[in-house]
């Protein structure tokens, strides 16, 4: 189905639908009713920016006929004016298209971060502490809040593990496009012969569950507590205040020990719990819809490389897109943007061309 007869049927539903509300069964049951002017209002944005566009269009059409004019000052005129007209086509066509694609409704959450240190030894675990400084950066520049929830320190500097919650406006929306395998390829301080070693890391990116999206009984968790090793307080090392939750029925393990107070510990890990259900719960279903469609952008799965920073070039690399550019350090203050804008782009045109099957 091409993109125009996409929006004309969904203009000829929206008129289907006004007609049906004006019906006196519809109005007599007022569920049905409630359903249906949601629906209404929803497919409203949608149908009013495109008879916009066909006003533009046809606006755009006969506008032509005016650049064939004999006189030649209102050719001048008609071609300004068809300037402006083709912008607003440009503009109007683009806006159609993002209406079309649906929204995830996990983009408007927040999510749990994990980093961790994969091939290696050393240098991946100090590249996991550089990762976490670009998230916590990011996310200052827009307003977001980071807080960590567990770490594991590595004893040279970096961390083997850390868990961190961000939240925030539409913070799934952007960060989604950073799960997967991030490879690093720099000299370590400790080499003598200036030889590049290439080490891995992994990131995933979890939309933050709440109660109402994943339920948990309390006979399918084994909870044990114990010390705290990391920072946290002068009690943090002598009492019992770390937590860490078992879901029995599928084996997920998920510790907390950031947090001074066992009850908080207990909270925080119940939350990256959630999450961790739920992620497995929405790969299962797109797994069951369509596995050949399956995205590797924001499902989790640690099993491919997206992208390469090379230290000796300041060059960074996203492989799944095939973006290069040459400015590593900016990058990793923060500047997230530059990569993750052309890989919204990227794959909205994905999601575009599979909604109106072109």
């Amino acid at each position: 189905m091409s993109f125009l007869s996409k929006l004309e049927d969904i203009e000829q539903r929206y008129l289907d639908i006004e007609q049906q509300l004006g019906s006196p069964e519809v109005l007599q049951d007022q569920k049905h009713y409630s359903e249906l002017a949601k629906t209404h209002a929803e497919l409203g944005e949608i149908v009013s920016a495109y008879r916009e566009y066909k006003e533009v269009l046809q606006a755009r059409d006969k506008n032509k006929e005016l650049l064939r004019d004999s006189d030649p000052d209102i050719r001048e005129l008609a071609k300004s004016e068809q300037e402006e007209l083709e912008g607003k086509v440009e503009r109007l066509e683009h806006e159609l298209k993002m209406k079309l694609v649906p929204e995830d409704p996990m983009d408007r959450k927040a999510v749990i971060l994990e980093i961790r240190a994969g091939t290696g030894g050393d240098e991946a675990a100090l590249f996991v502490a550089d990762l976490l400084k670009m998230y916590i950066r990011y996310a200052d520049g827009k307003g977001w809040s980071a807080q960590l929830l567990n770490t594991q320190d590595s004893g040279a500097g970096g961390y083997k593990e850390v868990i961190g919650q961000i939240s925030g406006d539409r913070v799934y929306s952007r960060l989604k496009y950073e799960s997967g395998v991030h490879r690093v390829q720099r000299v370590p301080v400790t080499e003598s012969q200036g030889r590049i070693h290439t080490s891995t890391v992994t990131v995933a990116v979890l939309p933050e569950a709440e109660e109402v999206d994943v339920q948990i009984e309390q006979n399918d968790l084994r909870i044990d507590v114990f010390r705290a090793s990391g920072p946290g307080g002068q009690s943090v090392n002598t009492t019992d205040s770390a937590v860490r939750l078992t879901h029995i029925p599928t084996g997920v393990v998920v510790a907390c020990q950031d947090q001074k107070s066992q009850h908080k510990n207990r909270a925080k890990a119940m939350q990256v719990l959630r999450s961790k259900l739920l992620k497995m719960k929405q790969d299962e279903a797109k797994q069951e819809q369509d596995e050949s469609r399956r995205s590797q952008v924001g499902t989790g799965e640690r099993s491919e490389r997206i992208r390469t920073y090379n230290f000796p070039q300041s060059r960074i690399t996203d492989h799944r897109i095939n973006l290069t550019t040459y400015n590593l350090d900016v990058i990793l203050d923060g500047d997230l943007d530059q990569l993750i804008d052309p890989l919204e782009k990227n794959f909205q045109a994905a999601n575009l061309k599979s909604a109106v099957q072109v």
